[in-house]
């Protein structure tokens, strides 16, 4: 069973990088046992397509508008990931909707997707995250190392 986790956002965008924070924490505090592989995908939209290939499962991290308090965090699945997407809070999520459809079209949507998203205070230039976004990072991490381990995948800290 392979599983993509997938951070997305801009890192010179404030709150907008949390995604790609999200992997960055992932990948230096946790060795995963399984086919998993973490992903820094940026901003990179259709260039994505590739990554989406012969996965099983798909766990995409990133700062979602959801109308919330800023920090609040979310899981969506099902129908619930496309509406998400809906509501743009950057350039990058266009690209992240037209992914998804352009995956599913060429049948290659994993049939398992998850989106941890947390609702962002400001995407201003800026490299740090805003403090409500930042308190995030933990509470994020634990969700997607909990969702990888009822997916079956070990791992060690």
């Amino acid at each position: 069973m392979a599983i993509l986790v997938l951070g997305l956002g801009n890192t010179i965008m404030t709150d907008d990088g949390f995604g790609v924070r999200v992997v960055e924490t992932l990948a230096s505090r946790f060795r995963f046992h399984g086919d998993v592989s973490l992903l820094d995908g940026g901003t990179l939209g259709l260039d994505l397509l590739p990554h989406l290939e012969e996965i099983d499962k798909l766990l995409i991290i990133d700062a979602l508008e959801m109308h919330a308090p800023p920090g609040e965090v979310f899981r969506l699945e099902g129908e619930d990931v496309p509406r998400a997407f809906a509501s743009k809070l950057s350039v990058h999520q266009m690209g992240v909707q037209d992914l998804l459809a352009v995956s599913e079209l060429m049948g290659h949507l994993p049939p398992e997707l998850v989106v941890w998203g947390v609702q962002p205070e400001c995407i201003e230039m800026g490299t740090q995250l805003t403090p409500s976004v930042a308190a995030a990072i933990e509470p994020v991490v634990a969700g997607v190392v909990g969702e990888l381990r009822k997916w079956g995948i070990d791992c060690d800290s």
